[in-house]
Parts: C-alpha cells; sequence; structure tokens
C-alpha cells in the first residue's frame, strides 16, 4: 500500500505541473485587458502603466511564470483584481460551503442510488426494474440546471416547502444538493444493478445460500461488498465533479460556495481569482481520485497494490 500510494503521488506531479502552466496562461489567452477591467475606461495612460508595472506585466513571460510558480509554492495565490484580497481566503470562506454541498448530494446520491440498484438486482425484470431503468435513464439525460430549476418550481413555488435559493439553515440545502446528486442518483442505480447481478450468479453467492444465510446476509455481506468497485469508482468521479463542477448548481440557487465565486470573477474579469480557483479545483480533483483508488482496497481486499 505505501508504494502503491507513492506512485499515485508522484504520478499526479506531471499533472500538477500542467495544470499551473495552462492556468498561468489564461492570462494570455483571455481576450482584453485585466489593467483596463480594473481601472475602467476613463483611467489615464499613466494610471494603467504604473498597475501594469506593479502587477508585472511589463516583465518577460517567463519571468512572470517564475514569479507565480514561486507565489503558489509559497501558498501565495495572488490578489484579487476586485476585491483587493487575497485569493486563498476568499477560496478558504467559500470552499466549506461547496464542501458542504457536494458531501451532502454525494450522500443522498450513495444512499438513492445504491439502494435502488440493489433491489432491482434482487427481483430483475419486474415492473419496478423497469420503472426504475426508465427513471434512471432520464435522471441521466436531464441536465443538472434544468432538474434544479423544476425542483425550485415544484418545491418552492408551487407546494412552498422549502426555499428557492439562499444559504442558511437545512432546509437551504435540500434542493441544490438534490439538484447536484441527482444525475448520480441514476447513474449509481445502473451500475449498482449491472454489478449486483454479476455478482449475484458466482458461485460463492450460491455457496453462502446453500449454508442457510439470511438472504440479507447473503445481499449485503457478500454480493453487495463484491459489486462495490465500479460503484466506488462512480462515487470517487462524481465527488470530484461536485467539488469541482458545481458552478450551475450554486449559481442557480444562489449557494455562495467556490462555484460562484469563480462566476463572479469571469463575469468581473477578475483573472488571479480565476487563475486561483481553477488552480486549488485541480489540486482537489487529483486528491479526491487518489482516496478512490485508496479506497478499492478497503472495499475488495484481493486487489493488491504492491
Amino acid at each position: 500500500m505505501p508504494s502503491f500510494l507513492l506512485r499515485r503521488v508522484l504520478l499526479a506531479i506531471p499533472t500538477l505541473v500542467g495544470v499551473l502552466v495552462v492556468v498561468f496562461l489564461l492570462l494570455y489567452v483571455a481576450p482584453g485587458d485585466p489593467v483596463q477591467e480594473m481601472v475602467g475606461e476613463r483611467a489615464d495612460a499613466e494610471t494603467i502603466a504604473r498597475l501594469r508595472r506593479e502587477l508585472r506585466l511589463d516583465d518577460p513571460v517567463p519571468v512572470q511564470f517564475a514569479h507565480y510558480a514561486g507565489g503558489v509554492l509559497s501558498g501565495d495565490l495572488g490578489t484579487s483584481y476586485i476585491t483587493g484580497r487575497p485569493i486563498l481566503r476568499d477560496i478558504a470562506e467559500r470552499f466549506p460551503k461547496t464542501l458542504l454541498l457536494a458531501a451532502t448530494a454525494m450522500v443522498l446520491a450513495a444512499l438513492l442510488g445504491i439502494s435502488i440498484g440493489v433491489v432491482t438486482a434482487r427481483w430483475p425484470g419486474g415492473v419496478l426494474d423497469r420503472v426504475t431503468l426508465g427513471a434512471a435513464y432520464l435522471g441521466i439525460s436531464f441536465p443538472v440546471y434544468w432538474v434544479g430549476l423544476l425542483l425550485i418550481l415544484l418545491f418552492a413555488v408551487t407546494l412552498r416547502w422549502l426555499p428557492p435559493s439562499g444559504y442558511g439553515r437545512a432546509q437551504y440545502l435540500v434542493l441544490p444538493a438534490l439538484a447536484l446528486g441527482s444525475r448520480s442518483i441514476a447513474f449509481l442505480a445502473r451500475v449498482t444493478r449491472s454489478s449486483m447481478l454479476e455478482v449475484l450468479g458466482s458461485d460463492f453467492v450460491r455457496t453462502a445460500r446453500a449454508k442457510g444465510l439470511v438472504e440479507r446476509t447473503v445481499i449485503v455481506r457478500h454480493a453487495l461488498r463484491n459489486a462495490l468497485i465500479p460503484v466506488i469508482t462512480v462515487l470517487g468521479l462524481d465527488f470530484g465533479y461536485y467539488l469541482t463542477g458545481s458552478i450551475l448548481t450554486e449559481t442557480i440557487f444562489s449557494w455562495p460556495g467556490l462555484g460562484r465565486y469563480v462566476v463572479n470573477a469571469i463575469s468581473r474579469r477578475d483573472l488571479p481569482a480565476i487563475q486561483g480557483s481553477v488552480l486549488f479545483l485541480s489540486v482537489v480533483f487529483v486528491a479526491v481520485n487518489l482516496l478512490t483508488d485508496l479506497a478499492y482496497a478497503k472495499a475488495d481486499p484481493r486487489i493488491s497494490y504492491e
């Protein structure tokens, strides 16, 4: 296990270096002049030239990259052009809210998706199985923003059970978490059903039943445990997506997380904020993938990383 972990960390380093280079190049790929965006259209040429010197935008590109990379390695992601605050402080304030939303969505998706998959695999071909598979196909096809708008229309506008948007008590978390996890619920149900059907036909399951074990024990302790490998893959990838791709959900529900922060930075051309957020989210995604790989050994001891 330690050697596997070390290999995975070493493989992640080139990925993070590539992300660092791409994030730095955003300054040159994005149209327009960030300094002009900061000072407005009425600023004089002297003010613009002074700001460009202060921001090191007049330095050669290799020098700018060395300065930026050195700041990143020392924990400095820069300062926002718009707010004047350190970007790392903005991320520290907003990422816990995104993490709360992603974790809640993941718990809902895991509980509902895996449960539906196990039940339909237990009685395949029945009415419940066909209805659930049809609903799963629809759930995968619906975009998140459309599901979010439907949830607002139904539960906030029509039934008035939940608030349509905002941040605060637990009821504000229900609709965005359900919208964010809707596709995972459908996909997990399909993946769990397919994996369970394969495992339920195995010899060790028939042996467990022949020993007279209770069916619930056979399903949960024997079949489900061995069917979890593809399920863990989906959970890990989706959780990484929740942390890094919840922009639409946070925007629709006015959730003050990191995704909404990125949207605001893009709309105001705050390039250091965009760069810092993208780099931070890339590191988070790589870390989640690493944790997903490590979870395989816990779910299936037959897998060896030596």
